[in-house]
């Protein structure tokens, strides 16, 4: 993550009020920029292009669930962390998210503010340790990779 960068959120539910809500705990809590979608398909649309650092997703949205979305959303950024956001409390629901989309967390509606902002900075914590992991893996092979070349030339000299 750029040094100066704040956080990115996705909120994508299909009631304008949840997400108004959440956004404004997030501004006044938090220092995290936030996009809200209100249809799922335009969220998807939105993570081709722009990077987020987590996704909280209502489950029950017209035209492509949560656990959908997700799905989408793990294919196009897989460092993101997911969250689902709920108001129908079903275990199944909670354990399928959770092996098809690797959830991070699974949040009941009507949620608690406290509880909200604490996954919301776990979830986002992960996510900036899953980038620095990815970038210092990528650093580390192209050290093994400059060094492999040093060692073929230094064989070469000598033989």
């Amino acid at each position: 993550m750029e040094v100066n960068r704040k956080p990115k959120v996705l909120l994508v539910d299909d009631e304008d009020m949840v997400l108004t809500s959440i956004r404004t705990l997030l501004l006044i809590e938090a220092e995290h920029e936030v996009e809200s979608f209100t249809n799922p398909a335009r969220a998807v649309e939105y993570l081709e292009s722009h990077p987020v650092d987590l996704i909280v997703s209502d489950y029950m949205m017209p035209g492509m669930n949560g656990i959908q979305l997700l799905g989408h959303a793990r294919r196009l950024q897989p460092e993101a962390t997911r969250v689902l956001l709920t108001g129908h409390a079903d275990s199944a629901s909670a354990i399928r998210a959770i092996n098809e989309v690797g959830l991070f967390h699974y949040l009941e509606k009507p949620w608690d503010n406290a509880q909200l902002l604490l996954v919301i900075r776990q979830a986002v914590e992960r996510a900036l340790l899953f980038r620095e992991l990815k970038d210092t893996i990528a650093a580390l092979g192209s050290a093994q990779s400059t060094i492999r070349e040093s060692q073929l030339r230094l064989l070469k000299a000598f033989l």
